[in-house]
């Protein structure tokens, strides 16, 4: 069954031989605590100093904490690795729990420098940045010292960063560990098996609605009896972080969230405005999907369902290559990347019991290679999210030789090179289709994309904002949590679902919530989709000669904000209304063809 796809699994003994055993990685981690501990020396000798002659030293401590950081990054990288291809890995977790203390003593160090920076005047600051040679990372130090600015005395940041290790991120390990545990029966071809929720998420697409409405309620089921230590742990995470923002005196909420994602408020509320705005009209969307579907009221676990051909499979080497044909017929040097990645193994597909939910790619900078994990299952969504995870990888090979200060881009524009991909690999599919049933499933998914992204995304956004001002004022329990889930996805899905079709428990069972590296982990994916509509548009309009033009706003964007970067490179404004409004629209634009082929369906 796992290589019924002949899903690959990854090959990750070239970064560290071994696994969780690798005395490689044992080795390298052992490397790593001693470059700390002499660079944390070097710092005891360089406190206090300010002045002109103390310049060449701070900047040598720079480097030195850029070179820790790509190490901290690839052995933090490797066991995320580790524990998503095994949940059961008890060794990989304790490694995973020991590359905290390093982050955590890396980030102490940083704040013996943001301690220095903002004790110099602006005019010194620029004379230091050139004297120190340190203009390519300008960007990077320059947002460092904003947020430095308006963090506590740095005995207070030092302090938090120790408690954090085993307070505040220990309470996201132990929600992971808690997910990965879990299991619910679930009969698969006619034999009850105990599977995990990242086995049991597929099974909401299943065409057979019972299939789908009974995985929902394993789902919930499984959850229901997490919830109260779901609840203890959510409100933990948000206890910590809003005593740290009252300490910082950071008023809002979304201070934090926007300074990592290099976004000014006002293009946020831009994006979800023009959204709101338009979110109704999915509404002939839905309308022809419960026709499609045979159901006259649509549920939570209707969402993702197939419509058109569904009988349509594709092996993982048939998906390798109709990814690298229409990725490279954009770019001959994306479609050659993304062979090159595959053909290494660079990629976790394969469909097995212990594995982690979900998708993601990451990096190793010291290798400048990427591993991307997903769970393969032949249909046309997995082979777009291997697509998608592919735009990830080249995003980093695109920045693989700057300074990794210089190519740190944020989540907003993180999502640039996936959704691009996404986009091209789906209009590919739909203009090769010749059977109008295969041309609505290829329309549904892209429909199905803005969806979720302008209402799902939307939904987690509002439960975030309104979870954190309640939170304020004490705990939040259980019960509120479900409400307030439900108020957010009623508001943000503006009547398409059917009053009874939500998930209360989307706040338990999501862990997007609970990941401590990044708050608010929802806006940055519905910005970055809309963000690479409007690029993906402009390709469509100027084909394969502004494969150069998107190389190059991929460059930058680690070494920008967000709005710099759209302007540069596309002209737009990102703080108005208007980018957001026609990148809906462009979303929108399926609507009507869609609707038009399932009423021909019907005939």
């Amino acid at each position: 069954m796992a290589n019924k796809f002949n899903a690959p699994r990854w090959d990750i003994e070239a970064i560290f031989p071994g696994g969780s055993a690798s005395k490689e990685f044992a080795d390298f981690r052992l490397g790593l605590k001693k470059d700390l501990d002499a660079t944390q020396k070097s710092l005891e000798n360089l406190t206090g100093k300010i002045d002109p002659s103390s310049y060449a030293g701070w900047g040598q401590f720079i480097l030195d904490m850029q070179k820790i950081y790509m190490k901290v990054y690839q052995a933090s990288s490797f066991a995320g690795c580790l524990v998503s291809q095994d949940v059961n890995d008890a060794d990989g977790h304790k490694i995973d729990a020991e590359i905290d203390v390093y982050n955590a003593q890396w980030s102490s160090m940083m704040t013996g420098f943001e301690e220095f920076s903002i004790k110099v005047s602006d005019d010194q600051w620029d004379e230091f940045i050139i004297a120190a040679k340190l203009a390519d990372i300008r960007f990077f130090l320059d947002k460092m010292r904003e947020r430095a600015k308006s963090k506590m005395a740095p005995e207070f940041e030092r302090l938090v960063l120790d408690l954090a290790i085993d307070g505040y991120h220990g309470w996201n390990r132990l929600y992971d560990k808690m997910a990965g545990d879990l299991r619910a029966d679930f009969v698969v071809d006619g034999e009850t098996q105990s599977i995990s929720m990242g086995q049991l998420a597929p099974k909401m697409d299943d065409p057979n609605r019972e299939v789908r409405r009974l995985a929902f309620e394993k789902l919930e089921e499984s959850w229901e009896s997490r919830a109260e230590l779901s609840a203890l742990t959510l409100n933990s995470q948000a206890g910590f972080r809003l005593a740290l923002y009252k300490n910082r005196n950071w008023d809002s909420i979304l201070y934090e969230p926007l300074q990592a994602a290099k976004l000014k408020e006002e293009s946020l509320e831009a994006m979800w405005s023009a959204i709101s705005k338009a979110t109704p009209g999915f509404q002939k969307y839905v309308d022809a999907r419960k026709k499609l579907l045979g159901i006259d009221k649509y549920m939570w676990y209707d969402q993702t369902a197939s419509v058109g051909k569904l009988d349509k499979t594709y092996s993982f080497p048939e998906a390798e290559d109709f990814i690298v044909e229409h990725i490279g017929s954009f770019s001959k040097e994306m479609g050659e990347f993304s062979r090159m990645a595959l053909d290494k193994r660079w990629v976790e597909g394969e469909d097995r019991s212990g594995k982690a939910a979900g998708g993601f790619c990451t990096g190793f900078p010291i290798k400048q290679e990427t591993r991307i994990f997903m769970t393969y299952t032949g249909t046309f969504g997995g082979l777009s999210t291997l697509a998608h995870e592919l735009g990830h990888s080249y995003h980093s090979y695109v920045l693989k030789d700057l300074p990794i200060f210089a190519s740190r881009y944020p989540m907003t524009l993180a999502e640039t090179a996936s959704t691009f991909n996404e986009l091209r690999v789906k209009d590919a599919a739909l203009e090769l289709a010749a059977d109008p049933g295969e041309k609505l499933m290829m329309l549904d998914q892209k429909l199905q994309d803005g969806y979720i992204m302008m209402c799902n995304l939307h939904a987690r956004f509002i439960f975030d904002k309104a979870f954190y001002t309640e939170r304020k004022t004490g705990i939040v329990s259980r019960k509120r949590l479900d409400e307030l889930m439900l108020e957010s996805q009623k508001k943000a899905y503006a009547g398409t679902l059917d009053d009874n079709g939500y998930h209360k428990l989307f706040w338990a069972s999501k862990l997007h919530f609970y990941l401590t590296g990044q708050p608010f982990y929802n806006f940055p994916y519905t910005f970055g989709f809309l963000f690479a509509v409007g690029i993906y548009d402009r390709a469509l309009k100027e084909g394969s000669a502004f494969a150069k033009a998107y190389k190059e706003l991929l460059a930058d964007t680690g070494g920008m904000m967000a709005e710099e970067v759209a302007q540069k490179h596309l002209g737009v404004d990102l703080t108005k209304e208007d980018y957001w409004a026609d990148a809906v629209a462009r979303v929108m634009s399926d609507i009507d063809p869609f609707v038009e082929l399932a009423g021909k369906s019907d005939d």
